[in-house]
């Protein structure tokens, strides 16, 4: 007779742990539904990150590069919650609090939770952001073929894994080192070759020339447009600057804009 009590009164207890975490898990899932005013925002659902680039002639032929970068500040709000909120921005970063701020390294489309606790519940709310890219470069002189130190100009544009767009220009300026592009014969005019390069691991393994031709003004613009560019792990973009014409002497500068 004692040991069929026993028995019956450790099935209820084990019956009461079982229930008793069924319930608690049921709670997480539903505590929407007990404060449905729980709701996040942002200050704006779309921002842009700076890149700026110098590259720094030392005489060597062996430029520095100096790069700055500004993130752009996302401000995130929680309005009436009843308990600790903690944040999630999907780069792998997290805060707590009411009123958060947040900035994305890299461009792209993040999904952004808020998780709100209180006694023991839970509940989650989600937005979306989106984080696009303006860059501007200036690099060295793109010099011509017949000098010592002749070289090419590289304008790296993106390494941003994913789908991304791209508009912009590079604009070559006559630097004044010899005569004047507007003064030159027609066989001796300025001339810009625009090579727009794919790369993955370092390696060019696709080329499309955008612009190859003679010019006869002190500056050029050559505009680009690419858009649903589609990078895999590894791979980039850049620009490289040719010329192949005598006294050419012309200061690259870049300005684009990276959309995802």
């Amino acid at each position: 007779m004692d040991k069929k009590i026993t028995a019956i009164v450790v099935v209820i207890f084990l019956l009461g742990i079982s229930t008793g975490t069924v319930l608690q898990k049921y709670d997480v899932m539903n505590f929407s539904e007990s404060n449905k005013n729980f709701s996040i925002s942002v200050d704006f659902s779309e921002g842009y990150n700076q890149y700026f680039m110098i590259e720094v002639d030392e005489g060597d032929n062996n430029e520095e590069k100096e790069i700055t970068e500004i993130y752009h500040e996302f401000f995130f709000t929680a309005k009436d919650s009843q308990g600790q909120v903690t944040w999630d921005f999907g780069d792998g970063f997290t805060s707590i609090g009411e009123v958060v701020s947040h900035s994305f390294t890299k461009p792209g489309n993040y999904q952004v939770s808020a998780t709100e606790f209180s006694e023991g519940k839970a509940s989650t709310k989600t937005l979306d952001v989106v984080v696009n890219l303006v860059s501007s470069v200036e690099v060295d002189n793109m010099e011509c073929e017949c000098a010592p130190t002749a070289k090419d100009s590289i304008i790296e544009l993106t390494n941003h894994v994913g789908k991304t767009s791209l508009e912009g220009f590079v604009k070559v300026e006559h630097d004044g080192s010899s005569e004047s592009c507007s003064l030159r014969n027609p066989l001796q005019e300025c001339h810009i070759r625009v090579i727009l390069q794919t790369l993955n691991q370092g390696s060019v393994i696709a080329e499309d020339v955008l612009f190859d031709d003679n010019f006869r003004t002190n500056e050029k613009v050559i505009d680009f447009n690419f858009q649903n560019v589609l990078l895999e792990d590894g791979e980039s973009l850049q620009l490289r600057l040719e010329t192949d014409q005598l006294r050419d002497w012309h200061k690259p500068t870049s300005e684009w804009y990276t959309t995802v």
